[in-house]
């Protein structure tokens, strides 16, 4: 596919096709890696985790059996309305 370096305020862009970004699973306003090496721009989903733990990893950690119970936080205490 050809596409143009087009001009956008102080930068230029290139437009990538949403069945492009479907198919990476990436969305407007998530990271990609843009890496350029012997002539050539590669853009790709970036697998940089933000925070401390991954929540795949976390919930890939709990018991097959693990089954959530209510919890009891007490009385209202003010306006709140259970």
């Amino acid at each position: 596919m050809l596409a143009k370096v087009q001009k956008w305020g102080n930068s230029q862009g290139v437009r990538i096709p949403r069945i492009f970004l479907e198919e990476l699973h990436v969305s407007v306003g998530d990271e990609v890696e843009v890496v350029a090496k012997a002539g050539e721009i590669t853009i790709k989903p970036s697998r940089k985790i933000r925070g401390r733990y991954r929540l795949r990893d976390l919930a890939a950690k709990m018991p097959d059996d693990y089954l959530p119970q209510e919890e009891d936080w007490g009385k209202p205490d003010g306006r709140e309305v259970w």
